[in-house]
């Protein structure tokens, strides 16, 4: 018999089994596909800039929240605080990747009223920090109580200056929750507590040193008699104690600040500057990425979240405490 007379016939012979049968070779099972690994909650942060080292502190927190709480995380702004088109845009570009929350340091406290809308819609939870915005859809914001703060910085300075006399402010900006309430605050306090004290100028110079030098400069030379200068965050303290020194005022004005950083310190161990209020910019950042997990799972959040203040000077300034909340 020949080889395809062989094959033939093998092939008929199955054919009639399976008939009789009725059966047919059974398949192998299939294997299992491994179940998928459940993707982390990714949770976009966007500050309100990169320029001081403030920002550099809440990333850092925001970082190890994200490690503690497996979650994943973006921390990204503009690149100055006055870039308001810019951050909207951050914001915008966030929601379209469909995040389990955002978290935002508002640079325009009204400017986002549209995209938090469109948020709400979406589904997805915003939690501010640093700056809040004026609006009820955020679940919860994280930061320091700035007006009781800035009251603090009041007392000291009229404390400081002799019960009265002529001051001014430097502040970064107009629009922020943390610019408005920084300047109310003091300024408030100033005109209801102590009528001998008078706030002589308010500028804002963006949280820019070079313009709030400028602008601290002209102050002081526009009055002579000026006894003492609050700056309302780092950029702005900064461009004050650069013009108390170029003008050689060192030691003749109470310069009062807010935040921390290097040249900050340095000016309080000295005495050229004579205290600051610092925040907890690390726990700002930490409380904001741990509020935004719990929102995205629906769980109910007081509308702040105060991540507390204090107050620093020289003689204080080492102490562990404090230490634990200021940044270089």
């Amino acid at each position: 018999m020949t080889t395809k007379k062989v094959l033939a016939t093998l092939l008929s012979l199955l054919v009639v089994f399976a008939m009789v049968t009725g059966c047919a070779p059974a398949a192998a099972p299939a294997a299992e596909a491994p179940a998928a690994a459940a993707a982390k909650p990714y949770i976009p942060v966007i500050s309100k800039g990169f320029q001081h080292q403030f920002w550099q502190a809440v990333k850092l927190g925001a970082e190890q929240a994200s490690k503690d709480l497996n979650v994943d995380i973006t921390f990204e702004g503009p690149e100055s605080e006055a870039m308001v088109d810019k951050q909207v845009e951050m914001f915008q570009t966030a929601l379209d990747k469909k995040p389990a929350a955002i978290c935002l340091a508002a640079v325009d406290s009204k400017a986002f009223q549209p995209l938090l809308e469109k948020a709400k819609a979406a589904g997805v939870p915003v939690i501010g920090f640093d700056s809040g915005v004026d609006s009820d859809i955020p679940a919860s914001t994280a930061s320091t109580d700035n007006i009781a703060a800035t009251n603090l910085a009041a007392d000291k300075m009229v404390e400081l200056i002799g019960g009265e006399g002529e001051v001014a402010i430097i502040a970064h900006d107009q629009t922020s929750r943390t610019g408005i309430d920084r300047v109310k605050g003091f300024t408030d306090q100033i005109v209801a507590k102590y009528p001998k004290v008078k706030i002589v100028d308010t500028q804002y110079g963006g949280g820019d040193q070079l313009k709030s030098t400028d602008l601290a400069k002209a102050i002081i030379q526009a009055h002579p008699n000026l006894k003492g200068f609050f700056g309302a965050n780092e950029g702005s303290i900064i461009g004050v104690l650069n013009a108390v020194k170029e003008l050689g005022m060192e030691g003749k004005i109470v310069v009062i600040g807010y935040d921390s950083g290097q040249q900050q310190m340095d000016a309080i161990r000295a005495g050229t500057e004579s205290g600051a209020i610092t925040q907890n910019p690390v726990g700002i950042g930490y409380k904001c990425v741990e509020a935004a997990l719990k929102a995205s799972k629906g769980e109910t959040l007081p509308k702040i979240i105060d991540t507390g203040f204090y107050w620093y000077d020289k003689s204080n300034i080492d102490e562990a405490k404090i230490q634990a909340v200021l940044y270089k």
